[in-house]
């Protein structure tokens, strides 16, 4: 009996069109054609790298229409069925093409036409001349003390040593002492771990509420989803290592997801420390081909743990056990530019479709993911106490109106932190704008210096002698004389967390400053460098915007305080009190995480506000489950489900007359609702005029049907060639 091979293939490419391309197979493929591998195939003038949907034995197109592929690459699909299955459905659900989606399930070198199957990795080995001279002859090169202690306990690959963001200096300086080889190695996929887990430190006793929320986990059979809703300093990351241990010891890989690069290191830390396995790092900072080997050692099951950003998302899994999101309600899991996709709902997908349990963790759960638990389609588990010796922190509201204040800071804040600083402990002051002051204001005329391309101001950045906007990345140097009036009585407006550094340093010149934003975080290993230094204590005083924030655990922190949180109050985008209150419990978690008693002191003109009231007098519980009931009453997400539809324009009028056409297609019976077209809360950006259109259903399928409807008629509209626009489905950011 003979296999009759098909003829044709069905193949989708990196392009924005909804479709897929038909091409011929040549005589003798080099392998078999089935969906999920890539082809490089000819289109138009170049050649293109996609991936087989479909197999067919005959086309529609005249002959002559019809090319050959090049190549089939691989010869086992480079993605998983699951895989495969979540990115069509993703594709589908995201009004993108498959093409597009297909893609960003795959790493850039892959993408490129890498292979696929791994070949030799780089092993980083002490010398023999290394052992006989000993680690402490190096006291004076700590960075190269460091690496060679961790060689000493076992070698390194180098990827491994690239994740980690090590000194590359240092293995530089070791090298030329001929106390570090380089050793090439073909891959021996070593899947020992699967039958003898070893554990590198003895787990800790679980207090009640984790025991339980680790049971609950285990006991899951199959897919099932969890929300772990556990306040800061709860100790989530000990319930996610309990239930890892038992995920693991059975054979089974994990996948961890954290929204930031910054958490990864400490992440990456924990759970080397608990677990002898190799654990793949994937985040934007590492190189196409470091983050093509960590995807190899997850598919070939060599990689236990697989730590990552957003993208780690598609990573697949030889051995799928478990997803696990940490801080599940960041935005930063909403991926903004291109495939506007949701790492969290893409995960919860992802497990269903792989037979896997899902666990979200959060302090500050998403109104989301809250109204799923809160419905039973999730699992819902509490942490309510405080991991080990924690204490519950101290709140107070400081009220400026009337208040001379310094750089920000009011008497009564200076007069704690002296306190405080004086007690040998640290402090962390929070403010969400980076730069030396937010707006340059000519002090003759008043006249405030605005970007040239956006609707917005230029910051200040003093020590780089430039204003910047936040928004294009449009910059110049600092103007000597005002552009209105040709003074030079020119002066920063309002405080950045440069500026506050500045006079932190010059109020407390015992106390040394560390500021962490974007700006002094820029240099690859920097972050983690800062992180180390504030954990040895070498920093007193921290200053930062959101990126201190998130996830970090800093024991002698006692005392936390919000400079500037009144706008964050009053914003046109729905879901500003929610971001505002997980960002101030966030905030206020880093005070007093181990056995020192802490402090978080919020400095307000709104004192009698009733958001800033609810929070500090309910907690975030309460207050999530308020806004949930007035979100149902408004008919906004999550009780409704929206798209919005994007455009922008060199000129306004082409903008608005597209979603216009949209607005006039879509239905308006009940259970739906168009808002707009209106122009954006920033109108101009990059100097083109931005619209909105809103399009709100109360049900999820009725909205899904309502624009798969009209797509192919919107894609034909005319008023599409004369603008750029998008369509973001479960919008997080209305600006």
């Amino acid at each position: 009996m003979y296999l009759i091979m098909p003829q044709f293939v069905e193949v989708a490419l990196p392009v924005p069109m909804r479709r897929s391309y038909s091409y011929r197979l040549p005589a003798q493929p080099s392998t078999s054609p089935c969906p999920g591998k890539r082809v490089k195939v000819p289109f138009g003038k170049q050649q293109l790298i996609g991936l087989i949907t479909a197999t067919k034995d005959s086309c529609e197109l005249p002959d002559a229409q019809i090319k050959e592929i090049i190549e089939i690459i691989d010869d086992e699909p480079a993605l998983s069925e699951p895989l495969y299955k979540l990115t069509l459905w993703a594709a589908r659900y995201y009004f993108c093409s498959q093409g597009q989606m297909l893609t960003q399930a795959l790493p850039v070198a892959l993408r490129k036409g890498a292979d696929a199957a791994p070949k030799s990795r780089t092993w980083l080995k002490l010398t023999d001349k290394a052992r006989e001279a000993g680690i402490t002859t190096l006291k004076r090169a700590p960075a190269q003390q460091k690496l060679a202690e961790m060689l000493w306990q076992h070698p390194l690959s180098l990827d491994e040593f690239n994740a980690m963001e090590l000194s590359k200096a240092a293995l530089k300086g070791l090298e030329d002492k001929d106390w570090v080889q380089r050793e090439q190695v073909p891959v021996d996929i070593n899947l020992g771990w699967r039958t003898a887990l070893e554990l590198g430190e003895t787990p800790h006793k679980l207090n009640k509420e984790q025991a339980v929320a680790v049971a609950a986990i285990n006991a899951a059979e199959g897919y099932a989803c969890a929300l772990l809703e556990g306040i800061t300093g709860s100790g989530k990351t000990e319930v996610y290592l309990s239930v890892l241990e038992k995920i693991l010891s059975e054979g089974k890989q994990a996948l961890i997801l954290v929204p930031e690069i910054g958490l990864t290191p400490q992440t990456i830390d924990r759970f080397r420390r608990r677990f002898k396995v190799e654990v793949a790092v994937i985040h934007s900072n590492l190189t196409d081909n470091q983050r093509l080997d960590a995807w190899r050692a997850g598919r070939s099951g060599e990689a236990a743990i697989i730590i990552g950003t957003r993208s780690a998302l598609f990573t697949p899994m030889a051995f799928p056990g478990i997803i696990i999101l940490d801080e599940e309600h960041d935005s930063s899991f909403k991926q903004q530019e291109g495939v506007g996709y949701h790492a969290r709902d893409l995960a919860v997908m992802r497990g269903h479709l792989e037979n896997i349990p899902v666990v979200l963790g959060s302090a500050t759960p998403s109104l989301e993911s809250l109204q799923n638990a809160l419905s039973g389609r999730y699992r819902h588990l509490h942490l309510g106490e405080r991991a080990g010796n924690a204490k519950k922190v101290r709140q107070g509201i400081i009220d400026i109106r009337n208040q001379p204040l310094k750089a920000g800071m009011s008497a009564a804040l200076l007069n704690e932190m002296r306190l405080h600083l004086d007690a040998g402990n640290q402090v962390l002051l929070f403010l969400n704008r980076r730069g030396f002051a937010p707006a340059l204001l000519c002090h003759e005329c008043g006249h405030l210096h605005e970007c040239d391309r956006c609707d917005a101001f230029f910051t200040v950045h003093q020590k780089l002698g430039e204003i910047r906007c936040h928004h294009c990345g449009n910059q110049y140097a600092i103007p000597r004389q005002c552009h209105n009036c040709g003074s030079t009585m020119l002066m920063g407006q309002g405080i950045g967390t440069e500026q506050l550094e500045q006079v932190l340093k010059e109020e407390f010149p015992k106390y040394p400053v560390v500021r962490i934003d974007r700006d002094t975080t820029r240099l690859k290993g920097s972050l983690e460098n800062h992180l180390q230094a504030i954990h040895r204590g070498d920093y007193k005083i921290l200053v930062g915007t959101q990126m201190l924030a998130k996830g970090h655990h800093f024991p002698d922190v006692t005392l936390v305080g919000l400079l500037d949180v009144d706008g964050a109050l009053f914003s046109a985008d729905f879901r500003a009190p929610e971001r505002f209150g997980q960002l101030y419990t966030q905030v206020a978690g880093r005070a007093g995480r181990a056995a020192k008693p802490g402090t978080v002191l919020l400095q307000t003109h709104q004192s009698d506000n009733p958001i800033l009231r609810e929070l500090m007098h309910k907690g975030y519980g309460d207050f999530a489950r308020g806004q949930l009931s007035e979100r149902k009453q408004a008919a906004l997400p999550p009780a409704w489900h929206m798209v919005l539809a994007r455009a922008e324009a060199h000129r306004a009028e082409d903008a608005e007359a597209f979603l216009a056409a949209i607005a006039a297609m879509l239905p308006r019976d009940r259970g739906f609702e168009v808002i707009g077209p209106l122009p954006a809360p920033m109108d101009r950006k990059a100097g083109k005029h931005r619209r909105q259109l809103m399009f709100q259903a109360e049900q999820r399928q009725g909205l899904q049907q309502a624009l798969e409807a009209i797509l192919p008629a919107i894609d034909l509209l005319p008023e599409a060639k004369r603008c750029r626009w998008s369509l973001d489905r479960d919008p997080q950011d209305l600006l």
